[in-house]
């Protein structure tokens, strides 16, 4: 009876568990690929004492219980010197592994760090230059502007297959999260600080991507497509951008009001400068930047200035 009551109630959860998409585990970038294989390999780590200690358990209540006549009884029993050795040497060899693993790890997917492969076995052409995009996190909108090619469009992101990218990050009020879990793990973006990304998607298609920090009332609307495409699609769609209006720094103070479900749009040209203006809080005519007002007051306390990195290093943040 217990056994088909169990059934009756995993068959209905496996068939809501058939939309599910296991994008963490499948992703289509190698930064989120490599991720993914390193949570997979914990997960065995520590299942290798988990699963033994559950099964020993079951083993020894099973063994113990009171209606087994044949179990010895062994009331003066203190000590094992093999037991001891098994009870503490393969949790620290474990826990060594898992240290080692996470040490190189932490530098080897460092979100600071340029890609050094494009998958696995192919290393980035020393040829090849990253794809530059500046993020900026808006309320409840993403920005997203390309340097090189002088546009940007809202909440929707294309990038080339098998090229890496360069993404720098920042918010305009409040912290979010930059996330598209097919691409590569998450990284918080900061108001009056710049983090960094570097990625690469090996595989065409359209991916989600969203904010995975809550920043207020239209949090649950802050969501954008990221299309891999070939090189071609990607220079047609810098063509089809090029098309909508200029982003001057007016039109920048319009779009950071708060909105919420921003329909996606594209500027055919951005002003010079502007990312760095988002960063150090200074859009606004007749506002001083953060950058200069730091060096000042350093100056005035007889203190070298931190230095851009000093300040971005700091919001070196990854979940």
């Amino acid at each position: 009876m217990f056994i088909k009551a169990l059934r009756g109630l995993l068959l209905p959860a496996v068939l809501l568990l058939t939309g599910c998409q296991t994008v963490l585990m499948s992703p289509s970038g190698d930064m989120a690929l490599q991720q993914r294989d390193l949570i997979v390999i914990s997960l065995i780590l520590m299942l290798l004492i988990i699963v033994p200690v559950i099964a020993l358990t079951l083993f020894f209540a099973w063994r113990y219980r009171a209606s087994n006549k044949k179990a010895i009884y062994r009331p003066d029993w203190d000590h094992s010197t093999v037991l001891e050795l098994l009870i503490w040497s393969a949790p620290l060899l474990i826990i060594i592994a898992l240290g080692a693993l996470t040490w190189v790890s932490t530098h080897k997917l460092d979100p600071f760090r340029p890609l050094e492969r494009l998958s696995q076995g192919r290393e980035v052409p020393a040829d090849v230059k990253p794809l530059v995009v500046e993020v900026v996190a808006l309320d409840w909108k993403w920005l997203f502007i390309y340097p090189e090619q002088g546009i940007a469009t809202v909440n929707e992101l294309a990038a080339p297959v098998d090229r890496p990218i360069q993404f720098k990050i920042t918010a305009s009020t409040v912290m979010n999260s930059f996330f598209i879990p097919a691409l590569a793990g998450q990284i918080y973006a900061m108001p009056g600080m710049e983090t960094k990304l570097h990625a690469v998607i090996n595989k065409p298609g359209v991916y989600e991507g969203f904010s995975a920090n809550y920043s207020g009332a239209g949090f649950s609307g802050m969501h954008f497509k990221f299309h891999g495409v070939s090189e071609s699609e990607f220079t047609q769609w810098v063509a089809q951008a090029k098309q909508g209006s200029a982003l001057n720094r007016d039109a920048y103070l319009r779009l950071e009001k708060p909105s919420e479900n921003e329909p996606v749009s594209r500027f055919s040209s951005v002003a010079p400068d502007l990312y760095e203006a988002i960063v150090n809080l200074c859009v606004k005519p007749g506002t001083p930047c953060m950058h200069e007002t730091m060096m000042k007051d350093a100056a005035r306390a007889g203190q070298p200035a931190a230095g851009e990195h000093g300040m971005h290093d700091m919001a070196n943040m990854e979940h």
